[in-house]
């Protein structure tokens, strides 16, 4: 691991400066993620287990992960608390426990933490708490719509798309929170409306979700969806699988890239 720099050198960057630097390779942003968390910066902490998690600029280790999820969960920092969450549902670091992982979502989704909500509601529609509970989640996936989240809107869709907790079955009102969501940069609703597309046989509007969807996935969804694609018939959208395909090879990793919670701290960190 590379020489951390010194409150000093952090604060002499402005957070422009800092996004630059990082934005030059994984482990130039490991470096100032580290530092930063070192120097007592939640937001920072946070980012850098996910980079640990991750292995983004450093090698990957689940344990110290979950050891500054905690620390910044201790100092109140909600993506904190939610990402010991994460930690306790997936393994990382610590085993899995899903009802450890529901109390910490539930402590950060009280205070209105957006993912905690859409992380305990998929806890819940699995089923792994007990039995599945579909209204329970629909509660929890509502709240974290209001406050902006892309996943929890694109989940409503699948509400009114499949009839889940027994609400109405509303193609429409499927549409507009898929199109809510995409519009909004959700790849994952962009790709359901891709879906939605073909199977009403619009291979142009199709295509065009399908390529929005892929532009900005993530490299595991993308290994998904080229599969998908490369099994149409469409020649169009299986040149798009392959073009998936080939983007997960090239895409630069979520955690190296500098949350705007992250830059807002490091502000503030000049400012002390």
């Amino acid at each position: 691991m590379n020489t951390p720099l010194s409150y000093a050198e952090l604060t002499a960057m402005s957070p422009e400066a800092m996004q630059a630097r990082m934005a030059q390779s994984p482990v130039e942003a490991a470096r100032i993620t580290r530092s930063a968390a070192l120097h007592g910066l939640p937001a920072a902490m946070v980012q850098w287990g996910q980079m640990l998690v991750d292995g983004v600029g450093t090698p990957r280790d689940a344990t110290a992960a979950y050891r500054w999820f905690s620390i910044a969960a201790e100092a109140g920092h909600l993506d904190g608390v939610n990402m010991v969450g994460r930690c306790h549902e997936l393994g990382w670091g610590v085993p899995v426990d899903h009802q450890e992982a529901a109390r910490w979502y539930e402590r950060a989704a009280g205070l209105g933490h957006d993912w905690a909500q859409f992380n305990l509601g998929e806890l819940l529609l699995a089923g792994v708490l007990g039995v599945r509970d579909e209204k329970g989640a629909l509660s929890l996936f509502l709240r974290s719509a209001r406050a902006g989240n892309l996943k929890a809107m694109n989940k409503l869709g699948h509400y009114r798309e499949d009839g889940w907790a027994g609400v109405a079955v509303k193609p429409a009102l499927a549409l507009r929170w898929y199109t809510r969501a995409a519009d909004r940069g959700c790849y994952r609703a962009h790709a359901n409306l891709a879906r939605l597309a073909d199977g009403r046989g619009d291979r142009e509007e199709a295509a065009r979700r399908y390529s929005c969807s892929i532009a900005i996935a993530p490299a595991d969804f993308l290994r998904d969806i080229s599969g998908v694609l490369l099994d149409s018939a469409d020649p169009e959208l299986q040149a798009l699988g392959r073009r998936a395909l080939i983007l997960t090879h090239e895409e630069t990793p979520e955690a190296a890239r500098p949350r705007g919670g992250l830059l807002r701290a490091f502000a503030s960190l000049r400012r002390r």
